[in-house]
């Protein structure tokens, strides 16, 4: 028997708790770079008390031009084991400054290596369920068949299942498949990874995700279904001709069909995601005045332990050391 190693998923709690007590000031105020930046700054500066050796494979890149948190950064004391890592400060930037559900706060990490790096790739094709149906799909198969077998699968009708999808005009045939197929939808303008969740997540009403999101999301999706369960196959889907002759330079294969295992290649996976602006995901941060409250989602890959945690943060003892200004 091997004794309890440290569980860094509650390290990394703290890690999105401090992202989303800084960037939850934002919430509604119109401004997605000043909500994302204080995210980021929170984020960096919390990760600096962690014993690791970490290097971002997933971070905020090219795509968004960050200053901080950028692919290949080391973040971590330096110290500890060596991990990949995948950030997304604020998964919804547009959800946080507008004030609409679902936006959080979201770290993932690995054993260094296992990660997949999807280089100059932003979009891919996806398909997420839940456990129960993760062996009965193909991405490759009609929209009608695979609600069919999921229904069978969840022991449901298909007209019981709920499918998330992004609302966007490249899923117009794909909304129009499944309300023939006589599913219900629930159309979100942005939330890729939280999309993915709410899928393997039982507390959830959502049973299937499927659309095309983003590349990096997809990978963060899958370092939290390796340890909740469930299923995330997924394709590389280039949204113009220069990603896809970047994602062929790069010697990347565009049609291989990718899988949670393939994404993540190794169990010892952590993951923790925390509520910015609430919903039907997380909670987002309740400011009280003295404090706040927060709501995090912890999964350690190799026990399969899930742990919803409420944290109640105390102005007048935090204040006294944090370097951050939550107040």
């Amino acid at each position: 028997m091997e004794a309890p190693e440290r569980n860094l998923a509650l390290d990394l709690a703290r890690v999105t708790e401090s992202a989303a007590l800084s960037a939850g000031r934002w919430l509604g105020k119109g401004n997605k770079n000043a909500g994302d930046q204080a995210a980021v700054d929170a984020m960096r500066l919390s990760f600096n008390t962690l014993n690791i050796k970490g290097r971002v494979i997933i971070g905020e890149g090219e795509k968004d031009e960050a200053p901080m948190l950028y692919n290949g950064e080391e973040v971590g004391a330096g110290r500890g084991v060596a991990v990949d890592v995948a950030v997304d400060p604020v998964e919804g930037t547009n959800l946080l400054a507008y004030g609409r559900p679902n936006a959080i706060s979201v770290v993932g990490i690995a054993p260094a290596g296992a990660m997949f790096n999807p280089g100059p790739s932003f979009y891919m094709k996806k398909l997420v369920v839940d456990h129960r149906a993760k062996n009965v799909v193909d991405l490759d198969a009609p929209v009608v068949d695979n609600l069919r077998k999921i229904a069978r699968a969840l022991e449901k009708d298909v007209d019981d299942l709920v499918v998330f999808v992004l609302d966007k005009p490249r899923h117009k045939e794909l909304i129009t498949e499944i309300r023939s197929a006589g599913a219900r939808i629930q159309l979100h303008t942005d939330g890729d990874v939280a999309g993915s969740l709410m899928a393997v997540d039982p507390h959830c009403d959502v049973d299937v995700m499927m659309g095309t999101g983003g590349t990096p999301e997809g990978v963060l999706s899958a370092c939290a279904i390796r340890g909740i369960g469930g299923q995330i196959f997924a394709r590389l889907d280039p949204q113009s001709e220069l990603e896809r002759n970047r994602i062929l330079e790069a010697g990347v294969d565009p049609h291989e069909v990718l899988t949670v295992e393939s994404l993540v290649r190794d169990q010892d996976v952590f993951f923790a995601a925390t509520g910015l602006s609430g919903g039907t995901f997380l909670p987002g941060v309740k400011y009280t005045g003295h404090g706040a409250i927060t709501h995090s989602l912890v999964i350690r890959g190799k026990t399969g332990t899930v742990r919803y945690i409420e944290s109640h943060h105390n102005w007048d003892y935090l204040m006294k050391f944090s370097a951050l200004q939550y107040d």
